[in-house]
């Protein structure tokens, strides 16, 4: 069995400025707008941006059988505005409780906890913006719905 790459990196160029773009991935509003897979909304993006600040997130699917929420938390670990954001990222409870991933059908050896690392450089008047999340493998529904996520911050910042 090949071992699989333990983290997803993607790199969009976007149609917008390194402040509109830093905005996206910090201000809760803008965040709501475009985290998370097609057909996921954002209810709830608490974060207080500063290092050692928490953040903690709400995906929710609607569907006529039931809502189907995803919390996650994580801590902020470095911010250098407006070109670099890290942070850690678990699944948890509504309460903040963290899940272990097994407990979601996560294979064994799926870390607790994750981090994600955005970098953001202006382009010729555009923004590169790549995005490394640690703990994530290459080719699972997480990279696809970093992806779908990516589709939907691209749209929002060309319109």
């Amino acid at each position: 069995m090949s071992e699989q790459q333990q983290w997803v990196k993607i790199t969009r160029v976007l149609d917008a400025s390194i402040e509109d773009v830093w905005s996206m991935w910090t201000d809760p509003e803008l965040f709501k707008k475009w985290y998370g897979p097609k057909g996921m909304t954002v209810p709830v993006a608490d974060m207080d941006l500063v290092v050692g600040g928490t953040r903690k997130v709400c995906m929710e699917m609607v569907t006529p059988d039931r809502t189907m929420s995803m919390w996650f938390i994580g801590v902020y670990k470095e911010i250098e505005k407006p070109s670099r954001l890290v942070y850690t990222e678990s699944m948890c409870e509504e309460d903040g409780t963290i899940i272990p991933p097994q407990a979601m059908g996560m294979p064994e050896g799926h870390p607790d906890i994750t981090e994600v690392i955005v970098e953001l450089s202006e382009a010729n008047g555009k923004t590169a913006m790549t995005m490394v999340h640690i703990g994530v493998p290459v080719g699972t529904a997480g990279e696809g719905g970093w992806n779908q996520a990516f589709d939907k911050l691209a749209e929002l910042v060309t319109t």
